[in-house]
């Protein structure tokens, strides 16, 4: 009896943890108006629903999977590479988006007399963002 309760237990833990944290990060990306800002830089406005459902999918199933330890029988390096490509894109277009929302770079380009240069700057984050993920995952994690 006791094994079941602490089972029900650790379950309703987890399961107000996640709703927690991810009901945080939702509200986070909905306060700031990221999603439709992502699709409006993507100019596929029309697909917001979509990009709204994959993360919303993606969460739980990220959450399904870490939760019950699953394993997928694909050879490691196809799918680490996939997996890496589509976090960078994601991870990238959010950044993207967040610094649009928030007005960082022309702020920034503005106080640093450099609005001229302004696609520059944001090239350079980019090559620059790329080049530290490219030595992180070749050089240093060797």
């Amino acid at each position: 009896m006791t094994l079941a309760l602490s089972w029900i237990f650790s379950l309703f833990l987890g399961l107000a943890g996640g709703i927690a944290v991810g009901g945080g990060v939702i509200a986070l990306f909905v306060v700031l108006d990221i999603i439709p800002r992502l699709a409006q830089l993507s100019r596929s406005y029309e697909k917001v629903h979509w990009y709204e459902g994959a993360m919303v999918s993606g969460s739980v199933v990220g959450t399904v999977a870490d939760f019950w330890n699953i394993k997928l029988g694909l050879p490691f390096e196809i799918i680490n590479g996939w997996i890496g490509l589509l976090n960078g894109i994601f991870i990238g277009m959010l950044a993207a988006a967040l610094t649009e929302v928030l007005n960082v770079l022309p702020i920034l380009a503005k106080r640093l007399h450099m609005k001229r240069y302004l696609f520059g700057l944001l090239l350079a984050m980019v090559f620059g963002k790329v080049a530290g993920s490219l030595f992180e995952w070749f050089v240093y994690n060797r």
